[in-house]
């Protein structure tokens, strides 16, 4: 029998599907999307998050979109305050922006400059790692913001894209790898 750990990763490697050329040939996108459906699954994903990470952050920062989603719902179950991080122009306040490379092309985040102070501990969450471009981006614009990166939570790692490379020094938990 698995491990409870064991058998959420295996779950959630079943709910996701692959979309093969998306967004351009070449790449194999995991769609997370089919996981959000299942309200068990994702509620299991969720309590998996909170349990680890109570009492160890002050906010949760999820990256757009599906990372918008998750640490929503873990911040309300936290009891702790969200940031989205979005694509460029989306944010209408004051924001530090920063531009890196993902697998298939380069892009832009930003983040309110005041979206978290300093020394506040903030939960990094969202779907996927892949090569690491928009995590190390999301790392780098909150301590810009003179908070503090406390972990870095995901639920699959595409582990032949070496994303993990670009976070040493994180405290980084997935729940599955392919």
């Amino acid at each position: 029998m698995a491990t409870p750990d064991a058998q959420l990763a295996a779950d959630v490697l079943a709910g996701m599907r692959d979309i093969p050329d998306f967004p351009e040939e070449g790449v194999v996108f995991k769609d997370f999307t089919p996981v959000l459906l299942d309200r068990e699954l994702r509620d299991r994903i969720v309590a998996d998050t909170v349990q680890r990470r109570r009492g160890t952050v002050d906010v949760v920062a999820g990256i757009e979109a599906r990372g918008f989603i998750l640490g929503a719902m873990i911040a309300h179950e936290l009891g702790v305050g969200f940031v989205p991080v979005r694509k460029a122009g989306k944010l209408p306040a004051a924001v530090h922006s920063t531009s890196y490379t993902l697998e298939y092309g380069t892009a832009t985040l930003e983040i309110h400059q005041d979206a978290v102070s300093h020394r506040e501990r903030v939960l990094v969450v969202d779907d996927v790692l892949a090569t690491g471009g928009t995590l190390a981006a999301t790392c780098d614009l909150i301590e810009r913001c003179g908070a503090s990166v406390a972990a870095i939570e995901l639920v699959l790692e595409i582990g032949e894209l070496a994303g993990r490379d670009k976070l040493t020094g994180y405290d980084l938990h997935c729940l599955t790898s392919v």
